[in-house]
């Protein structure tokens, strides 16, 4: 029957059908499966993903922790044993109870050296996995859960052997310029004069890792920071020290033409120690976010930022500012964006945490029926074939 049809009327059906389908449908006959496997058709598949382009498609990822014993060092949650771990793919409707779970692969429990394995980032259904909650480690995966693939990252080249201690920040995302996903990783030198900063990345196309020297601007990681992916570049919060005083900006590299840049914060943010400092996609897909949060019980605050046009200065608007929430005084900390435009809040006091979905407009918190975990991590994701065609990715 397939034979009947033009090949090219063929793949316009498949490439619109979803992943799980697509997997079966490389059982049907070898012509069928010569052509879902081809790279360009897997490229073709993630591509509305890399825009935007279907909002229903995109997902928001939900990572949560909570164990038994827990505690704070230097701002970092660390649990030396796990109670209970949950990954689950939320499809954000408005009651956010429609979801389903996901396992970590075997291979990277059995490997990780510290309680758990972290989430860095998502980028055309594509996981980078990391090690590193506490302990210096370097077990680091890039994992597809749609297709039960998993490429295992080789060692990094800077390391607690080779040049003693440091403070790392990593970031995934995809070089358009080369269809390539790319991992970078910027480390400062805690232990070498004036702090310097490293940076590398690692090629999933190559499978190695590039050394691109010290990074320029000067700047220095915070490893409690995450990275956002926007645009085909990365972006960090960072801060720089200048004639004795301390200040933040946005370290961003582009993965295509593998240059460092500097990009201002508001100029009313000043550099504070217990200053939170979170990036992610602005509300309308179009741009970034800030959320800064004053991690002071006594006085702690949320501010959310939205640059309006990416990449000026001038267009940074703060939508709201929050103070400790409740009777309880909850202290609130901002995740990402939904669809909707609300903004996906945890309430946290020192022994438990409650996610919430807090309106802009009506500033009113709703309540979404998840609490109890002591570390939680969102991200955006949409299922796509990519490693399909990886003869080196190990499938599980």
């Amino acid at each position: 029957m397939a034979g009947s049809f033009p090949q090219e009327i063929i793949q316009e059906i498949l490439i619109k059908l979803p992943v799980k389908s697509l997997i079966k449908c490389t059982s049907v006959c070898k012509t069928w499966r010569s052509m879902i496997i081809n790279p360009r058709f897997i490229r073709t598949h993630v591509s509305p993903a890399v825009q935007f382009a279907n909002q229903n498609d995109i997902h928001l990822l939900l990572h949560r922790v909570s164990g038994l014993q827990m505690t704070t060092f230097f701002g970092q949650t660390v649990m030396y044993k796990v109670n209970d771990e949950v990954l689950s793919v939320h499809y954000d409707n408005q009651a956010f109870d429609h979801y389903s779970k996901i396992e970590f692969p075997i291979a990277t429990q059995g490997r990780k050296y510290n309680s758990y394995i972290r989430v860095v980032g998502i980028c055309d259904g594509l996981f980078c996995l990391a090690d590193d909650m506490f302990r210096y480690c370097y077990n680091f995966f890039i994992w597809n859960p749609a297709i039960r693939k998993l490429v295992t990252i080789p060692w990094p080249n800077v390391r607690f052997d080779t040049h003693a201690g440091y403070d790392a920040s990593i970031g995934f995302g995809f070089d358009a310029t080369t269809n390539n996903y790319k991992v970078v990783r910027v480390v400062t030198l805690l232990d070498q004069r004036g702090t310097p900063t490293l940076a590398e990345v690692y090629s999933l196309a190559t499978g190695t890792w590039t050394s691109l020297g010290c990074v320029s601007p000067t700047c220095l990681t915070d490893g409690r920071a995450s990275s956002v992916f926007f645009n085909g570049v990365l972006h960090w919060p960072v801060f720089c020290k200048t004639n004795g005083d301390l200040y933040y900006f946005i370290l961003t590299f582009h993965l295509g033409k593998e240059v460092f840049r500097k990009m201002p914060m508001p100029k009313i943010i000043k550099w504070k120690f217990d200053s939170g400092m979170q990036l992610s996609v602005s509300d309308n897909r179009k741009s970034i976010a800030l959320f800064t949060m004053d991690n002071r019980f006594e006085d702690s605050f949320l501010e959310i930022w939205v640059m309006k046009e990416y990449g000026i200065k001038e267009s940074w608007t703060k939508l709201i500012t929050l103070g400790l929430q409740g009777p309880e005084r909850l202290l609130p900390r901002a995740l990402c964006f939904r669809k909707s435009g609300e903004v996906l809040v945890l309430l946290t006091d020192k022994s438990r945490q409650e996610l919430v979905s807090l309106d802009l407009e009506s500033k009113q918190f709703k309540n979404l029926g998840i609490s109890g975990y002591q570390y939680c991590h969102v991200d955006f994701y949409k299922e796509s074939l990519l490693l399909l065609d990886k003869s080196d990715a190990e499938s599980y």
